[in-house]
Parts: structure tokens; sequence; C-alpha cells
């Protein structure tokens, strides 16, 4: 359903992101990404790595790095994926936001609410 491809969206060194391999519904489960946990006064030392920019808030206390394709999804202010955080299980479970043709990039938005325009790191001057 979903695959690794190239992306024209993305300009880190390696340019990758998640492509849907056939037609996909909204609501559709794309990827449930297990998720390595820490400490917030941990990300201090994680700042001072590119690691910094692929980290997720996650909850109050801890941050997160994700597994599976969970970091290689790239942002768009107008996603046409979303995810949910789920504790329970420790994942970060990926679902299609609206319909997404084969072929597409999967996008989220890194704000963590599909509608929420507020500018990011990278888009600030």
């Amino acid at each position: 359903m979903i695959e690794v491809k190239t992306s024209s969206v993305s300009d880190g060194e390696f340019n990758r992101g998640v492509f849907a391999t056939c037609d996909i519904k909204k609501g559709t489960m794309l990827h449930e990404a297990p998720v390595i946990a820490y400490p917030n006064e941990q990300h201090e030392l994680i700042e001072q790595t590119l690691l910094a920019d692929y980290a997720f808030e996650y909850g109050i206390n801890h941050t997160a790095i994700l597994l599976g394709y969970g970091m290689l999804f790239n942002h768009s202010y107008e996603p046409n994926a979303t995810y949910e955080i789920s504790f329970e299980k420790h994942t970060f479970d990926f679902y299609a936001y609206t319909d997404i043709k084969a072929g597409e990039e999967i996008l989220i938005n890194y704000n963590g609410d599909e509608n929420d325009k507020e500018l990011l790191w990278f888009d600030q001057d």
C-alpha cells in the first residue's frame, strides 16, 4: 500500500518520502509506527543531531523517535494523511485524511492538526 521513494517535497540529503502504491480511501490505516520514547530533558542532547528534525512530541513529558516509515512522511499544510498517537500500543497510527491516488506522496501536517497553518521552524525566517 505504501513505499519509500525519492520526494520532490524534501530538500534533505536523502530526499525521501512515503508514497501510495495503490488508490487509498479516506480513513484507511496506512502505517502503524512503533515509538522509541525518551524524557523531554534528554531532548537537548538530540537537538545536537539531525534526529531533532524528526522527533515528535509524545505526551507531556516525552519525545519520540518513530520507527518504520514513521519518520519519513513529509510535511504539508494541506495534508492527505493524519496520525493518532496510541499510548496504549506505543505507536503513531497514520491514516488517509483524504482519498489518495496511486503514486501520490503521502503528507502529514507536522503541527499535529490537519488544519493548523502555524509556520514550522523550517518555514520561519
